[in-house]
């Protein structure tokens, strides 16, 4: 599924499925608490590196996960 953001196309599935690996990861290493509702850093972090053209959603979510544990 594609969702338009003002200029850019954004694939949402892509973007759920790097967030998915990458929110269980960090959860079980301890890094972010368990919560019910998406962690707003995370997928920011995220979106912007889709933005910046990568779309392979390990890749993604690796990328995620070191962006955020450096923080």
């Amino acid at each position: 599924m594609l969702h338009d953001r003002g200029m850019q196309v954004l694939n949402v599935e892509m973007v759920g499925d790097a967030y998915a690996i990458a929110a269980d990861y960090l959860r079980r290493s301890g890094a972010m608490p368990d919560a019910v509702t998406p962690n707003d850093r995370l997928v920011d972090i995220i979106v912007q590196l889709v933005h910046r053209g990568e779309f392979n959603k390990l890749r993604l979510a690796n990328k995620a996960i070191s962006i955020f544990e450096s923080v």
